[in-house]
C-alpha cells in the first residue's frame, strides 16, 4: 500500500505552469472608432443591411474545407489525450487456448490411439508507478494541445467569416467601380468622335485625334479589367464557400440589395492586454505553450528510474491430467545507466521547444496589437477623408451639370463637357474605393479583435452553440463526448 501511495503522489520535478506575462500599453495609440454603440461581435454579421453577408458565412462555415481540418484535429487531440491518460492506469491483458491432440501408443503388438485436449488462460497486469509525474506530464501536454485545437477551430470559424464577408464587400464595390469605368469609357469614346470630327474639319490636328482614340481604348482597358476583376472575385467566393457558383450569383446579385453593405459600428473598449484573453488565436499559441512547458517534464522524468508492478494467473488443464495452475507478483525497477546523452539532449530538446514557442507567443502578441492598431488607423483614416470626399463628388457633380448647361448654351464645347464629366466619375470612383476600404477595415477590426470570442466565458458556449446548427459533431467534440 505503501508503493501506491508513493506512486500517486507524483513527484514534480519543475514549478507549476504560469502564463507568460507580456508587457502591452495600457491604451490604443490610434484613434478609436467613435459613433458606433457597443455590440456584440459574436453576431456582429447579422447587423449588416445586406442578409448576404450572413448567408455567405452561414454557407461557408457548411461546406469549409478548412473548418473541416480543424474539426479532424480537434478529434486528432482528443484521441492522444485518451491514449496519454491511458498511460496512468493498469493494464490487463487475457489471454485463452484451446488444443486437441493425438497421439498412438504402442505397447506390444497392440496400438492404442488417444485424444488429448489441452485448455489454457490466463491474466497479465502490469502498472508503472509515475513516481516523477512522466505520464502526468504527458497528460498535461495533449490536455493543452487539445485545448489549442478548440481555439485553433474557433479561430478558423472568425477568419472564414472575415474573408467571405471581405470578398463579398469588394465585389459590391467591384460592381460599382465597372459602371464608372464603363461610364468613363463612354465619355472617352465622344470625345473621341468630337475630336476626330474637328480633325476631318481641319479644326483639329491629327495628333489630337491619336490621343483621343489612344485615351478611348485605355478607358476600355481599364473597364474590362475591372470586369475580370469582379469575376475573380466570384470564384474566390466559389472556393471559399463550396458552393455552385449559379447559388453563389442568387445570393450576391439579389435584387433590392445596396450597393455596398454597411455595418453596424461598434466601440473598441478593450484595452491592449485584454485582446490577450478575448483572441482565439493568442489563446492557442499561449495552450501551444503550456504543452510544450509539460514536455519538458515529460523528458526530465524520463531520465530519473521507474518502478513497475506486474503479475500474472495462468491456469490450464487437459482431459488426461489434473488442472495446474500458476501466478506471479512483484514490483521491477528499470534504471537508466548509459544511454549516450540521448536522455538529456531530449531535455535540451524540450525546453528549446518552449524556449522558441515562448517567442512565437510574444511575437504573436505584438502582431495583434499592430493589426487593430492598423485598423484603428484606417478607420479614422476613413472617417477624415470621408466627408471630403463626399463634397468632391457633390461638387464635380455640379460643376458637370453647370458645364452642361452652358454646352446647351453653346457657351462650352462638348470636349468641356465630356472632361467635367470624367472629373466627375473620377471622384465618384475615389469615394466608391473609400467606402469598400471603410468597410474592409470595420472587418478587419472584427477580426482583429477575435469576433467577440473569450476563453471559458459565456462567449465561448454561445459560438459552440451556433457551430451545433452548422455541425452537431463539432459541439460533441468542444463539449467532450463522442459525435
Amino acid at each position: 500500500m505503501v508503493t501506491v501511495s508513493v506512486g500517486v503522489c507524483a513527484c514534480a520535478l519543475q514549478p507549476a505552469y504560469l502564463p507568460p506575462t507580456t508587457t502591452t500599453a495600457t491604451g490604443w495609440h490610434a484613434e478609436v472608432a467613435h459613433g458606433g454603440k457597443v455590440e456584440n461581435l459574436i453576431d456582429w454579421w447579422s447587423r449588416f443591411d445586406d442578409p448576404a453577408v450572413g448567408e455567405l458565412i452561414r454557407v461557408a462555415e457548411a461546406g469549409s474545407p478548412t473548418l473541416a481540418k480543424a474539426v479532424a484535429r480537434i478529434s486528432s487531440a482528443r484521441a492522444t489525450l485518451a491514449s496519454n491518460s491511458a498511460d496512468a492506469w493498469p493494464t490487463l491483458t487475457g489471454s485463452a487456448s484451446i488444443a486437441r491432440a493425438k497421439s498412438n501408443i504402442s505397447t506390444g503388438s497392440a496400438t492404442f490411439t488417444t485424444l488429448a485436449t489441452t485448455r489454457s488462460g490466463g491474466l497479465d497486469a502490469s502498472w508503472e508507478l509515475d513516481l516523477f509525474g512522466k505520464a502526468r506530464s504527458a497528460r498535461e501536454s495533449s490536455q493543452a494541445l487539445l485545448q489549442a485545437r478548440i481555439d485553433d477551430w474557433h479561430d478558423a470559424r472568425i477568419s472564414l467569416a472575415a474573408e467571405a464577408a471581405d470578398d463579398y464587400v469588394q465585389y459590391r464595390a467591384c460592381r460599382q467601380l465597372v459602371r464608372a469605368y464603363q461610364q468613363s469609357a463612354a465619355s472617352y469614346a465622344k470625345t473621341e468622335k468630337s475630336t476626330n470630327a474637328a480633325v476631318t474639319a481641319g479644326m483639329s490636328a491629327a495628333s489630337d485625334g491619336y490621343l483621343a482614340e489612344a485615351n478611348t481604348a485605355s478607358a476600355n482597358a481599364t473597364a474590362t479589367q475591372q470586369k475580370v476583376a469582379c469575376e475573380e472575385l466570384v470564384k474566390s467566393l466559389a472556393a471559399l464557400t463550396g458552393a455552385d457558383e449559379p447559388t453563389l450569383r442568387g445570393i450576391i446579385d439579389r435584387p433590392g440589395a445596396p450597393e455596398l453593405p454597411e455595418p453596424a459600428a461598434f466601440s473598441v473598449e478593450t484595452i491592449p492586454i485584454d485582446l490577450v484573453r478575448q483572441r482565439p488565436s493568442l489563446a492557442s499559441s499561449e495552450r501551444t505553450l503550456a504543452s510544450a512547458y509539460a514536455e519538458i517534464g515529460k523528458a526530465r522524468a524520463d531520465r530519473l528510474p521507474s518502478i513497475s508492478l506486474s503479475g500474472s494467473v495462468t491456469l490450464s488443464a487437459t482431459n488426461l491430467t489434473s488442472p495446474l495452475s500458476a501466478w506471479s507478483l512483484g514490483p521491477s525497477l528499470s534504471i537508466p545507466m548509459f544511454d549516450a546523452g540521448k536522455r538529456k539532449a531530449a531535455v535540451d530538446s524540450a525546453r528549446a521547444s518552449y524556449e522558441a514557442q515562448l517567442a512565437d507567443y510574444r511575437s504573436s502578441v505584438l502582431t495583434a496589437i499592430k493589426e487593430v492598431e492598423t485598423a484603428l488607423v484606417d478607420l479614422d483614416g476613413a472617417a477624415h477623408r470621408s466627408d471630403d470626399a463626399r463634397r468632391s463628388v457633390e461638387q464635380y457633380r455640379r460643376y458637370e451639370r453647370a458645364t452642361e448647361a452652358n454646352w446647351r448654351g453653346g457657351f462650352d464645347t462638348l470636349l468641356t463637357l465630356e472632361q467635367a464629366r470624367r472629373s466627375l466619375t473620377s471622384a465618384e470612383i475615389s469615394y466608391i474605393e473609400l467606402q469598400r476600404d471603410r468597410v474592409r477595415s470595420w472587418i478587419a477590426l472584427y477580426k482583429a479583435l477575435g469576433g467577440g470570442w473569450q476563453t471559458g466565458g459565456a462567449s465561448t458556449s454561445t459560438a459552440a452553440a451556433e457551430a451545433a446548427a452548422i455541425a452537431p459533431d463539432v459541439q460533441a467534440l468542444l463539449q467532450g463526448t463522442t459525435p
